[in-house]
């Protein structure tokens, strides 16, 4: 009997392909000989409904491009990098949307009787057959990954053509589509079928007052719609500018229709309403504009509450001096940024504007000398050039192993959306101490509680006084409403600490105040848009010292205002004194009462 070959990978393991894909990796010198055979063991002994693919991505093995040009190579077809290619619009249209969503490919270009799509399985003969069938088309297929087939198909597909929506809302009022819906059916309040539910969400007048919903929200700047179900309405509210406030009214008989149209556009499962389901849909508007939303469902006692969060792709490409800067925060919040590596934090409450604000930091520091990665949970907006990856705790992809992982990427610059523990957090400071600029967002109240955030996760105060280059705390105020903006007087005094910080106690009297008034344009509320209050916390050799003393955050925020630091609500007053929102609204952002 002859003796195994030990420089063979075939005798380790029965599986085919694993073995074809292990042997061309060696070849290819991406694997040892030595870290093929323990690779495919490790499949053999404890990972049997892993493939090798699987197995040598998710330990950081090989890259998982390097693995498919390999594969593509082997099946003699092209690998197709789908995030860097240029799709032909003209292709969208032979291949249905329903088609694509279902056998994971995606139409590439087509030259004469060919159509080239991107696969993740180009050996399914199956697929292959059937698209020849519905195109009338010779296929050539191509390789790529499942998420980028995945991404490209919701990025190009979005909505189908009949849930494409309008700009503009419709001429019609509410009330007319209801009383339309009322004429034609009183629906009954009872458990229906899946088949039930989809013909009522396809009915035309449901569809049309869901579109009417939608595309109000966003006419007024909305960043969520929520479906709230009553005993008897289904309660729809706008947040805008941060505020929630009350847009309409629904009979109790359309709840069920409503929120099953809302379902189908987000692909989720209609007929399941005892567990909470996350989607999420993307409007292709005849602008030629792109609206992503998210879906979340949660049964309540009335019924699945709805919760829609718009995201308008322009707030990714905001530039950190439309931000709501002071010019001497700006220019200290450049220089961090100018830094080679070190860790630089925003912190906050949620809703107060950190990620836009880390967006608009990764905008101006973009380039294409620079390997700048993202980890995000999720990823809210999609950057040119920038390598986004997603947390997914499902598949035990967490933010302390994706932040590992993204540091063997070579990386210049890694923004991670959250530091949440303290196996995150070491590893983003060891990032810091290796040479890599990290940005990243903390929940604290102020900058200074930022560092002591960071000792009770177990950061030695020497890394952190090292590894940290600043902290910028922020909140979002409401702007007033241009239209309608008047002067006021305010009814309480202000704080005399404040006018003596500005040097203004002598004139008091003079001060100017500004309100909105209400119209029609700001829904009569007096405010239009936001912009963002900040604070910015560098570490200085004072600052440095008090750290390494583990002193408080109370005793560092004193000494960093000292130094020069402007605090929220002295930023709030800035804005005050210009005339750009007002008193009532930076007290509430910082919580100062002004009764």
């Amino acid at each position: 009997m002859p003796k195994p070959n030990k420089t063979s990978v075939t005798n380790v393991v029965d599986n085919k392909d694993d073995r074809v894909l292990a042997k061309a990796l060696v070849e290819r010198k991406l694997l040892t000989l030595q870290q093929a055979k323990s690779a495919l063991a490790e499949l053999q002994n404890g990972e049997a409904s892993k493939t090798l693919e699987q197995y040598l991505i998710e330990s950081g093995t090989v890259a998982e491009e390097a693995i498919l040009e390999v594969k593509a190579s082997l099946w003699n077809v092209p690998f197709i990098d789908l995030k860097n290619y240029e799709v032909d619009p003209e292709v969208l249209d032979i291949i249905p949307s329903q088609m694509a969503k279902k056998y994971n490919f995606f139409p590439l270009f087509r030259i004469d009787g060919t159509l080239l799509i991107a696969m993740t399985d180009p050996k399914n003969i199956k697929i292959i057959d059937e698209v020849t069938q519905v195109t009338q088309l010779e296929i050539s297929p191509a390789l790529s990954s499942k998420d980028a087939v995945t991404d490209a198909i919701q990025r190009y597909y979005g909505v189908q053509e009949d849930e494409t929506i309008v700009t503009e809302v419709p001429n019609e009022d509410l009330q007319d589509i209801l009383e339309i819906i009322e004429a034609e059916e009183e629906q009954e309040d009872e458990e229906k079928s899946s088949a039930d539910l989809e013909r009522l969400a396809e009915d035309a007048p449901v569809v049309k007052m869901t579109n009417m919903v939608l595309i109000q929200s966003i006419v007024e700047g909305a960043s969520d719609v929520h479906f709230n179900p009553e005993e008897d309405q289904l309660r729809v509210r706008y947040r805008v500018d941060g505020i929630l406030r009350d847009s309409h009214h629904l009979p109790r008989n359309l709840q069920q229709a409503v929120i099953s149209r809302i379902k189908i556009l987000a692909n989720l499962d209609i007929a399941e309403n005892r567990i909470p389901q996350d989607g999420q849909m993307r409007l292709r508007l005849k602008d030629g504009r792109q609206i992503d939303i998210r879906v979340s469902t949660l049964p309540s006692a009335y019924g699945e509450n709805v919760v829609l969060r718009i995201l308008d792709k322009s707030a990714a490409l905001l530039k950190l001096e439309n931000l709501g800067f002071e010019e001497d925060v700006f220019d200290l919040t450049a220089r961090l940024l100018s830094n080679a590596y070190g860790i630089i934090l925003v912190t906050g409450p949620t809703g107060s504007g950190k990620t836009t604000t880390l967006y608009a930091a990764l905008n101006r520091l973009n380039s294409i000398e620079k390997n700048v990665i993202t980890l995000e949970d999720p990823i809210e907006y999609r950057l040119p050039l920038i390598r986004q990856s997603q947390v997914n705790h499902k598949a035990g992809m967490t933010f302390a192993k994706g932040l590992r992982a993204i540091l063997r990427q070579d990386p210049d610059i890694v923004m991670v959306g959250e530091i949440r523990d303290s196996e995150t957090a070491n590893i983003a400071v060891q990032a810091a101490l290796t040479g890599h600029l990290v940005l990243s967002t903390l929940h604290t109240n102020d900058a200074a509680g930022a560092v002591t955030r960071l000792e009770e996760m177990g950061i030695e105060p020497f890394l952190i006084s090292t590894a940290v280059l600043g902290v910028q705390a922020q909140r979002l105020v409401r702007k007033i409403c241009p239209d309608c903006k008047e002067e006021y007087k305010p009814n309480y005094d202000i704080p005399e600490d404040v006018l003596e910080s500005f040097g203004l106690e002598s004139e008091a009297e003079s001060l100017k105040f500004y309100r909105g008034k209400g119209c029609k344009r700001c829904n009569q509320t007096g405010y239009r848009g936001r912009m963002s209050l900040m604070e910015v916390l560098p570490m200085t050799d004072g600052i440095r010292e008090l750290v390494l003393k583990s002193a408080s955050s109370e005793v560092i925020k004193r000494v960093a205002i000292q130094e020069g630091m402007r605090p929220l609500i002295e930023d709030g007053w800035i804005k005050v004194l210009k005339g750009i929102t007002t008193l009532d609204e930076v007290m509430r952002v910082t919580n100062i009462n002004s009764d």
